[in-house]
């Protein structure tokens, strides 16, 4: 389900693994695909393989780390190819996220494939983070994902709502869990729901000017453009900068803010309130509410949680937008990042 040439022999570099269609995950760059390939395994079960690009140009390799960003977007690629290909659901219509959550398996960790020396673990090794060590001459680690799903709801003859269940491995040793739960719209309903703000194009071009990104050192990022928060006159409270040029978070026209960005954010947030150090958001619990809209400011405020059972920092963050409740809700666990 997957084609590489071993660079050693020929000289040249790798080329990128064979994908299953764009269409698939919901993607338009085909770049942007993870997914490599899918079998049914029983009635409810899947495994589904996919490549980590080592140089991803949104959540590339951090103190010889990859992104939990990276994961994120591999599962999220798999409710749609899983819809599709599994559950019929025609393309086009709309998922829409009510819970997600991933956690790195502490103590999941080993040599990359290529290794002959196991490499010495660091603090964020113990909580999961996952190294970056492919074989030489490959820009791709493979991941493997078995998913389960759970408490499939229908309406008449079509999936309305899905629960999946995951685990993660590489190299065939577990790395990390998540699970969500999504609901399944046809266009018709979706353009109900929506009303007056489901254009795509329309809501992009009305969307909130990008304002001044917060420094890329505090939000643990390389580049400015890859900076989500922007300061407020308020500590441990930012904006939300959504940049609708972005070839990752907007890889296609959306009427909404992309939940992967709300995450992204999240973990952003998480950062800067521990910004002396680098940190890793080792696990999410996310519970979504309502869209965060394109054409209004939308607040980040983060709040210091009591540690986890594993003595581990807890940040609380809301995405709010005007006096309602807020859109979005997440629960960041964080651990000290090792360098590499």
């Amino acid at each position: 389900m997957s084609s590489t040439v071993d660079a050693s022999m020929t000289g040249e570099p790798t080329p990128a693994p064979v994908t299953v269609p764009k269409e698939y995950v919901h993607k338009r760059a085909a770049e942007e695909v993870l997914l490599t390939g899918w079998e049914q395994l029983a009635e409810d079960s899947y495994r589904i393989t996919a490549h980590w690009p080592r140089d991803h140009r949104a959540y590339g390799v951090r103190n010889g780390y990859h992104d939990p960003m990276l994961l994120v977007e591999t599962v999220r690629q798999t409710f749609p190819l899983l819809s599709h290909v599994a559950f019929g659901v025609p393309i086009g219509h709309q998922l829409i996220w009510d819970h997600f959550g991933y956690a790195l398996i502490p103590g999941g960790l080993w040599a990359g494939a290529g290794d002959t020396v196991p490499r010495q673990r660091g603090a964020a090794d113990a909580d999961g983070a996952v190294p970056a060590t492919p074989p030489a001459g490959e820009a791709y680690d493979e991941v493997q994902i078995d998913a389960v799903c759970q408490d499939v709801v229908r309406r008449g003859n079509r999936v309305a709502a899905l629960t999946l269940a995951y685990v993660v491995s590489r190299d065939g040793e577990p790395i990390a869990t998540a699970q969500t739960r999504f609901a399944v719209q046809t266009p018709a309903i979706y353009r109900r729901l929506r009303a007056d703000k489901g254009d795509a194009a329309e809501m992009m071009a009305r969307a909130v000017p990008l304002p001044a990104p917060i420094p890329v050192a505090r939000a643990g990022r390389a580049v400015p453009r890859e900076v989500v928060l922007s300061a407020t006159d308020r500590a441990r409270r930012w904006q939300l900068r959504a940049d609708t040029h972005h070839p990752v978070h907007f890889d296609h026209p959306v009427d909404h803010v992309p939940g992967s960005l709300l995450l992204d954010a999240a973990r952003q947030a998480a950062q800067a309130l521990h910004h002396q150090a680098p940190v890793m958001a080792v696990a999410m619990e996310c519970d979504f509410s309502r869209y965060v809209e394109l054409d209004e400011p939308c607040l980040v405020e983060v709040t210091q949680l009591p540690r986890d059972p594993a003595r581990r920092d807890r940040v609380g963050v809301t995405l709010q937008q005007g006096p309602a409740t807020p859109a979005c809700s997440i629960i960041v666990t964080v651990a000290p990042l090792a360098t590499a």
